[in-house]
């Protein structure tokens, strides 16, 4: 089996824990390679919101690149990947992406992801949203991403948030399109 190189950043939304989740999943599925980028808010909110250890229960998952580490691997074309989610997605970090600028590692490897056709997801964590906000969101849909804001689904009758965020993420993972059985539970019908 051919291993799968799949980028997460976090950014300093509130959400931390579904970047987490993410990780956690990922790290579960074989011939897949995770690459972690987090912002420095995201340090911030991570130790906040899933406790001080936690950025480093995410190293020991996946291989960490710094924010400022614009000439890592994911920052060029070159090194193949199958896509990146962005868990939670900033509107500072949506904005950067829908209009091109890349000054941190995490904007680069995304940009990288569009310019290549790569699956690019950000799980957008705002509300209420003003016009800006949506405007970035139309623009980065325009250029390919695609735009998960985290709403939970009730169909599956989550009993606390842990399965709403295991949804969730699952729901991300599967949206990259990785050669394994779908991880999140599918509507029936009724």
């Amino acid at each position: 089996m051919t291993t799968q190189r799949v980028i997460v950043g976090i950014s300093g939304a509130s959400g931390a824990a579904l970047g987490v989740r993410i990780v956690e999943r990922l790290a579960t599925l074989p011939g897949i390679a995770t690459h972690l980028v987090v912002s420095d808010a995201a340090r911030r909110t991570l130790a906040l919101e899933c406790g001080p250890d936690t950025l480093d229960r995410l190293i020991a998952l996946a291989q960490h690149h710094p924010i400022d580490d614009i000439g890592a691997s994911l920052a060029s074309g070159s090194f193949p990947v199958r896509g990146m989610v962005i868990a939670p997605c900033s509107m500072q970090t949506l904005s950067s992406i829908a209009t091109g600028r890349t000054e941190t590692l995490l904007t680069r490897a995304a940009d990288v992801q569009l310019k290549e056709r790569r699956r690019l997801v950000l799980l957008a964590r705002e509300t209420p949203l003003h016009l800006g906000h949506l405007r970035s969101m139309v623009a980065a849909t325009e250029m390919g991403a695609i735009i998960m804001p985290p709403v939970p689904a009730f169909y599956h009758c989550p009993s606390s948030v842990a399965e709403i965020i295991d949804h969730l993420a699952a729901r991300a993972i599967d949206l990259l399109a990785l050669p394994h059985p779908l991880l999140a539970k599918k509507w029936e019908g009724t």
